[in-house]
């Protein structure tokens, strides 16, 4: 089920926003800038922006200080949200998962966290990496290059 909202009478989608896409545009990517940022712009419209802790802290490298940061992220288009308990074990089940099917890579727990939490509020997902949360979370609707070139 998706997570909507009202906005002026209409349903608003909402959109958990990986840290990929906003580094692409905070550090100007020369390959992703232009689609990451056209890609925001495209989902703002349809609701609001979410971010948790964990894109939060990968994204911070992007800023010189504390306060650029809270500068952006405190703006109306972005919408913080807690990660919910019950993310916790079934990331992990994910992971586990990942690690039996022969992921060699220890450092993704990240993203199984970003892919839990967008299952478990109903939000869809904007990123580049879309095959480990097609794969783990495929209630998840991922909005990603290959569709949405």
């Amino acid at each position: 089920m998706k997570f909507l909202r009202k906005r002026g009478g209409l349903l608003m989608t909402s959109t958990l926003v990986d840290s990929n896409v906003l580094i692409d545009v905070f550090e100007r990517d020369p390959v992703w800038f232009d689609w990451s940022a056209r890609m925001l712009e495209m989902v703002r419209e349809d609701g609001p922006l979410i971010l948790n802790v964990v894109v939060a802290s990968e994204v911070a490298r992007a800023f010189k200080s504390e306060k650029l940061f809270e500068g952006i992220f405190s703006q109306p288009m972005f919408a913080r949200e807690e990660i919910p308990w019950e993310v916790a074990f079934r990331s992990s089940v994910a992971h586990a998962e990942y690690r039996r099917r022969g992921g060699m890579c220890e450092r993704t727990l990240p993203d199984f966290l970003i892919g839990s939490h967008a299952a478990t509020r109903g939000h869809r997902l904007l990123t580049r990496d879309a095959a480990r949360y097609r794969t783990y979370f495929p209630e998840v609707e991922v909005l990603a290059p290959d569709t949405h070139p």
